[in-house]
């Protein structure tokens, strides 16, 4: 017979979502493969009305009832400053752990797993300093809903080329020089801030705007991505935003084909629209970006580009980049 295995966090942030889109509990169980009074008493222990159930506050909860010996960040102060410093740029634990690995292979004083990292944070007792901390981690953003039924308002772009006749060698990522491009809009619509991340490497620009218009987009990420030099400067995948109507005069100006995405399809730009959620960590909803100075975006910009990614064997972009232009 299997031994009873406590719920983990993994599986409590599954019944937390599931309550949210309103599952019922034999539903979650089901999923789970547990029973649904496992997950009823998991419920009942953290909260009166289940509706406020959430994944971090019962994982807390079960690790403080268990765990009684010090935790490795109480114990090693170098590793906390380590930990603390790469939160402070946006590394998520992950992030940190796979990098310790690295750069200390043979001193397990300075190593710590992902999950050891999250545990710490989420049983700090309250106060400015957890604050800070969990302020810092990425935050799960709610699901998206697939919308039926719509059309495109935005108008045809004239001459736009599919993403369909895009060469294969973008689609695998086997040579670089291939960028997605997109627009974060700011507070209430009335700015925004341009986006380009190129497909193999990760790397990310991010393009200030005087404007929306495709006049401005135009000259702004033409400037940007003339940066680059020729060989990492082959195309560019859009949606069919309006603001890219200009994309003739961008080829001609940068020698770089723009390729547009399907409507309705970020799947097909999906490196970018990651990397989107990436930048918002930096500049959340309700952003003037009229009000963001110039500094203040480079200054995301270089920690992007200065973070290990997953995708990248826990590499960062500046690194892969860094090979291909030496």
């Amino acid at each position: 017979m299997q031994s009873y295995q406590r719920l983990g966090l993994i599986e409590r942030e599954e019944i937390s979502r599931g309550l949210c889109k309103g599952d019922s509990l034999g539903r979650i169980a089901n999923r789970l493969g547990r029973s649904k009074s496992s997950l009823s008493r998991e419920i009942s222990r953290n909260v009166d009305d289940r509706e406020k159930y959430r994944a971090a506050n019962g994982q807390a909860r079960a690790i403080a009832k268990r765990i009684v010996r010090k935790r490795k960040l109480e114990t090693h102060p170098k590793l906390r400053e380590y930990v603390f410093a790469k939160l402070a740029l946006r590394w998520s634990p992950e992030q940190i752990a796979q990098t310790l690995r690295k750069e200390f292979p043979r001193d397990k004083s300075m190593q710590i797993s992902h999950e050891a990292i999250y545990t710490y944070l989420y049983v700090l007792p309250r106060g400015e300093l957890k604050k800070t901390l969990v302020d810092y981690l990425r935050q799960e953003r709610p699901a998206r809903h697939v919308r039926t039924g719509l059309k495109e308002k935005r108008g045809i772009i004239p001459e736009m080329i599919s993403i369909e006749e895009r060469p294969a060698e973008v689609a695998d990522r086997s040579v670089p020089g291939h960028w997605e491009g997109d627009l974060i809009l700011g507070k209430g619509h009335q700015s925004a801030l341009g986006t380009l991340v190129e497909r193999t490497t990760r790397w990310v620009f991010l393009v200030p705007l005087k404007g929306k218009d495709a006049k401005s987009v135009r000259k702004a990420f033409a400037k940007a991505i003339m940066r680059m030099p020729k060989f990492l400067r082959k195309s560019m995948t859009y949606d069919q935003g309006k603001e890219m109507a200009e994309h003739r005069l961008f080829t001609k100006d940068t020698k770089v084909k723009v390729f547009f995405a399907h409507p309705g399809s970020p799947w097909e730009r999906g490196t970018n629209e990651n990397t989107n959620g990436l930048i918002r960590q930096f500049f959340p909803k309700g952003t003037d970006f009229n009000k963001v100075s110039v500094r203040e975006i480079r200054w995301a910009e270089k920690l992007l580009n200065g973070r290990p990614r997953k995708t990248l064997d826990f590499q960062k972009p500046e690194e892969v980049i860094g090979a291909l232009l030496r």
